[in-house]
This record gives C-alpha cells, structure tokens and sequence, in this order.
C-alpha cells in the first residue's frame, strides 16, 4: 500500500501522546565586554529569544550615554533587549517568554528566585574564577591582587546566595606574572565562551553533573572600592607590584605626591633595599622610571599619570619634574 493511500480521521490521534519538538528558548543576561564575548560565542550555535541587560548608563568625559556591551551585540543580531532598572521586582517580562533556560554572565544584579525557578532546565552562571574561591563581582581584580597563581572558569547552578549554587563544569588557567586584570579578563572571556558551549549540550540534555560547594573554602571578591586604589608603600614589593598589574587598566592604582593624585599605570619589582628611607620615599632615577621604598624593597614606576594629564611613561615624568629623589608618595 502506498503511504498516500492511509489516512487518519481527526478522531484516531490522539495530540497527548505526540511528542512535538519545541525550540530551545533562552534567555541571556549579561552586561560588559566579559560577557559579550560569552554572548557572542553562544550565538553561534545557539537561539537566544532575548537579552536581559543592564539599563545605558553615560560613558566618557562628554557623558555620553551609549548601549551595554551585550546589547550592542543583541542589536547586531537583532535580539530584543530588555533593561529593567530593577530586576527584583521588574522581571514579569522576561517570564513571558517561559523561558526553558536563563544563562547569566556578569549582569550586575541579584536575580530574584521568581527567575531562578523559572527555566525547566535551571538558571546557569559562567563565573569568572574557580568556585567556592572568589564568589562575587570582581573575581578577575582580585585573583591578582591577592597574588594567586591559578584561576579559571567555573559553570554553575544559580541560587539565591550569592554564587553559592552547585558547580557543572570547572576549567583552569595560569596567573602569569606579566598577566593584569585586563589581560586576565580577555583570557577568561574566551575561556568561559568555550567551557560554556562545551558544557550546555550535557545541561540540555540532562546529563550534566552538580557537585555542591565546599563552604569551608569559601572566599570573596568583591568590588574594587576607593580605598581598595591606594598603594601602601609599607607593604611589599610583590604586593604593591600585584596592586599595579590588578587594577590595570580599570580602575587604576594611585598615589599622591605634593598633594597631588599620581595614577600608577605600571610598575616593576627591585629588591634593592634602602634601609635609611622611610616607605614611600622616592629612592633612586632609572632609565625607564623611578624608584620608592616598600617595606622590603623598592618599586619602580614606569608609567603613571599625573592629576589632570595623560598617562606618561616614567622616565617622562621624571625629565618634567626636578628633585625628585627623596620626596614622598603617600
């Protein structure tokens, strides 16, 4: 019998026990230039119905308000973008799309459980350091800062405590001694676009594993605050070398010297010891810059900004300013 010949009345198919295949609708939130490359790394394997961002805020010395990193990727793509101001209660929106699967990189605001319960499949995190290490928003600063020699990428779970949830995949790099927070970042954005895209097929298909986090290892990085800027000429060179290389090149270390602001874009270690000098005294004039007294050392600086100009290389800033040898940086 040929197949055109055998019909069915509407009355034999039963619609319950067809299994029709529905597409995969996810939900993306994510704000920076972090996440956009995670975002963009999705987009090319996978549907994203819409992109949850933060609101534009004014960027620059003219203020200008300009779109999110991720949106400016949404938009590329033609992805609608929604930007509540508060996700806390401003997230039936998102809702309407039922979401089967929310994939959140660095937005910048605590989901309310009304989302996290929301997707079939869960609401998964790509977290910029090796969990239960480091949770919270500033991973990358403070792995160097803290002087660690290895960080990475972990996929999660989300919960309602912060990155607290149960960890899916894990993947590992090296902390070079040259690396800073910007060029951490640029190797961890890649690094957390392929582990996530290694990971979701296991996560879509119920495969993944979970492995709760050890609380008893628990660290935090928070926010870079103000304080956090400052160089304490009393701690070591390593220490004060990491601060530099950990901040760069946002939001930037900094001094003073005269009263003034002095950014310190870039430094280098000196174990020459000056043990008539007090700490944050400047030491000695070198051929790429100069050099201050740490508790142990000295560090020298090769490129800073002065309060109210461009970044210079050390060496220039020494040549405009005379008898410098001795003063103080606090």
């Amino acid at each position: 019998m040929d197949l055109e010949e055998v019909y069915l009345e509407d009355e034999d198919i039963n619609l319950d026990n067809v299994n029709v295949k529905k597409e995969l609708t996810i939900v993306y939130m994510g704000t920076p230039d972090f996440s956009a490359t995670v975002l963009e790394g999705l987009l090319t394997k996978y549907k994203v119905r819409v992109v949850v961002s933060q609101p534009d805020r004014p960027v620059g010395r003219n203020g200008e308000v300009r779109p999110t990193p991720v949106k400016e990727v949404a938009n590329n793509h033609t992805i609608l973008t929604l930007q509540p101001e508060k996700i806390r209660t401003d997230y039936q929106s998102i809702l309407e799309f039922e979401p089967d699967l929310i994939i959140t990189c660095a937005y910048g605001q605590i989901i309310p459980d009304e989302l996290l319960n929301a997707p079939r499949l869960g609401c998964i995190n790509v977290h910029a350091s090796l969990l239960p290490k480091l949770r919270g928003g500033a991973p990358i600063h403070r792995c160097i800062l803290e002087g660690h020699s290895k960080t990475g990428i972990t996929i999660m779970y989300m919960s309602s405590k912060m990155d607290a949830g149960d960890i899916i995949t894990q993947r590992e790099i090296d902390i070079d001694y040259e690396d800073t927070a910007e060029s951490l970042h640029d190797k961890l954005s890649i690094l957390g676009r392929d582990l996530l895209l290694e990971t979701l097929p296991s996560i879509i298909d119920g495969t993944n594993t979970r492995t709760p986090q050890d609380e008893s290892q628990v660290t935090f990085g928070y926010n870079i605050k103000r304080e956090d800027e400052l160089i304490d000429f009393s701690r070591t060179t390593r220490e004060i070398y990491n601060k530099v290389r950990g901040l760069y090149s946002w939001p930037g270390a900094y001094t003073t010297i005269d009263g003034k602001i002095l950014k310190v874009w870039k430094s280098r270690e000196s174990l020459t010891t000056y043990p008539n000098l007090f700490d944050g005294q400047i030491t000695n004039i070198y051929p790429d810059g100069f050099g201050v007294k740490t508790s142990n050392g000295e560090i020298i600086l090769t490129e800073v900004q002065p309060e109210g100009k461009k970044r210079m290389s050390g060496r220039d800033f020494v040549n405009g300013n005379k008898d410098l040898v001795g003063k103080m940086l606090r």
